[in-house]
């Protein structure tokens, strides 16, 4: 009915299916579904961080043109931030994700990485690794932007 479809709309939905309905139809609007849910991205392992294109597979951070080769280490750390977005990585978890072991000695390591990370975003003022004292860090975009990608 009419008033079921509004009530519908108004709780959130964003698309409604009749009876009878053909299997056929059901996934096509399943797969418009999920195609409207995923991020947009150009390319697999793409991921877009304010101002800047990150291509995780080519190791480069890409900004206004201006293109950086990152080393395979910078690109798990930022993958394992772009993942997070916005959530707080404990430094043990970041230790154990990106170099296999949460050594104390790998967390001297993790603080010079988040360096280099620093002085690679350090063109878009909107883009931060936030340090989290006696947690880790977080990566933030406080901008209109926000993190995109394929994965």
């Amino acid at each position: 009915m009419k008033e079921d479809k509004i009530t519908g709309f108004r709780l959130g939905a964003d698309d409604y299916l009749t009876k009878p309905f053909s299997i056929e139809e059901l996934l096509l609007r399943i797969g418009a579904l999920l195609r409207r849910s995923r991020p947009v991205a150009s390319q697999p392992n793409q991921h877009r961080i304010g101002g800047y294109v990150f291509d995780y597979q080519n190791l480069s951070l890409q900004h206004n043109g201006q293109s950086e080769t990152l080393t395979q280490k910078e690109a798990d750390l930022l993958r394992l931030f772009c993942r997070h977005m916005g959530t707080a990585l404990k430094r043990e978890e970041i230790l154990q994700q990106v170099w296999g072991s949460d050594d104390y000695f790998l967390g001297r390591s993790l603080d010079v990485f988040i360096s280099r990370l620093r002085k690679h975003l350090r063109h878009d003022p909107d883009v931060e690794i936030a340090n989290l004292h006696g947690v880790g860090f977080k990566l933030k975009v406080n901008s209109e932007f926000r993190i995109q990608n394929s994965e």
